[in-house]
């Protein structure tokens, strides 16, 4: 949820006439969560949203776990990898999953999709590591850039053009809804003066296309481990207008001010985004810590509740070494972790980092899938020595 916005042409009312140039109604559809009680948007379309020409095959999408895995620190070395697919889909590979998120990276080749896509039973949020381009969805049109959040609700129909042939994405499927952070909201909603962001950093859909011609058109839905082919007579982005609160956004990694102290500050005040059971968090450059004895990194941490997933984006982490731009480490509850030998000396001083991160807590164990073992660094749980 951001706040409410609206694009392009609606009635005065929700749920009366709204007539097209000849006469005819258009059909409305409410986009809804949690039932009737959560965040929502209405839709006014062309054509009716019902109506399916065709149901084609099924496509699996089935993700294999990794049996029997140790309870052990990770390193994902994935930094060198150029390119996982040409096509948006077959590029998403996921590494770490549980029952309430899946952690993939995605880097395509540039092709452009010749089909639409829907998740409907995961909320997304795409990290564009490096490369540019724009969504197209039934809200509208959203450019993406590096280093941009989107956010996109599930059973949101898209499709992203790229201007790029290389492009890094790592990519968080939630179960739960994806939302700004509670304790940086008033009882409104409205983000408080404390929060990290605010309304002015979320970008909503720029502008409606809306696609009125028939033909044959393919929206790819994943449910149940599956992609589901529906064949449609009509665009999907027949939308001539909508209202709400539910709706794809964006929001840069670089506009998120950090929040500094005296002393070192612990990783939610570097929060960005909720979900039940999982938060993702963003670490940018920052002033270090300005106590005169203080210690500019993270103290050793047993996580007894949560795993800690970092994806590393820029620069040079300051309690890591040997970990490169674009790979993740895994730190699982049960474990202590903390800073790797010579880090602290080498951070006292200091008066600022330079670093840029990705971090995703859940609070159920992951597990990694056969696809992370052709990434996994044998020698990191060894790395403190």
């Amino acid at each position: 949820m951001a706040f409410y916005f609206r694009l392009g042409n609606i009635p005065e009312k929700r749920h009366i006439q709204f007539k097209q140039p000849d006469g005819s109604l258009y059909h409305e559809e409410l986009v809804s969560s949690l039932g009737f009680s959560g965040i929502y948007s209405n839709l006014y379309h062309i054509h009716p949203p019902t109506r399916v020409a065709e149901v084609g095959p099924v496509e699996s999408y089935n993700i294999k776990i990794a049996e029997d895995y140790p309870l052990k620190h990770t390193h994902l070395n994935t930094s060198g990898v150029t390119s996982t697919g040409e096509d948006f889909l077959d590029a998403r590979k996921v590494l770490m999953v549980n029952d309430d998120v899946a952690i993939s990276i995605c880097h395509p080749s540039g092709k452009t999709m010749d089909y639409y896509y829907k998740n409907g039973e995961a909320d997304e949020v795409i990290f564009v590591h490096d490369g540019s381009g724009t969504l197209y969805s039934q809200f509208g049109r959203l450019k993406i850039n590096k280093g941009d959040y989107v956010v996109i609700p599930r059973t949101t129909i898209y499709k992203i053009d790229w201007n790029d042939t290389q492009v890094k994405l790592q990519i968080t499927e939630s179960r739960a809804a994806v939302e700004t952070v509670s304790r940086y909201r008033n009882n409104l909603g409205q983000l408080l003066e404390h929060s990290p962001y605010c309304e002015r950093d979320i970008h909503p859909p720029e502008a409606l296309d809306t696609e009125g011609g028939e033909g044959k058109f393919l929206v790819k839905i994943k449910m149940r481990g599956n992609l589901y082919h529906y064949i449609y007579d009509h665009s999907p982005f027949d939308v001539v207008g909508w209202d709400g609160f539910l709706y794809p956004y964006k929001l840069s990694i670089y506009d998120f001010e950090p929040i500094t102290g005296r002393i070192h500050q612990p990783p939610p005040v570097h929060q960005t985004f909720q979900a039940n059971n999982l938060v993702i968090c963003s670490y940018v450059p920052r002033l270090f810590d300005y106590h005169p004895l203080s210690i500019p990194v993270p103290y050793n941490h047993s996580n007894i509740d949560s795993d800690e997933v970092l994806y590393y984006v820029e620069g040079e982490f300051m309690s890591r070494k040997g970990i490169e731009v674009g790979s993740f480490t895994l730190h699982p509850g049960g474990l202590p972790h903390g800073p790797h030998p010579g880090s602290i000396e080498k951070n006292i001083g200091k008066k600022e980092t330079m670093e840029y991160a990705v971090m995703i807590d859940t609070f159920r164990p992951l597990k990694l899938t056969e696809e992370a073992l052709k990434y996994n660094d044998e020698n990191y749980p060894m790395s403190w020595r």
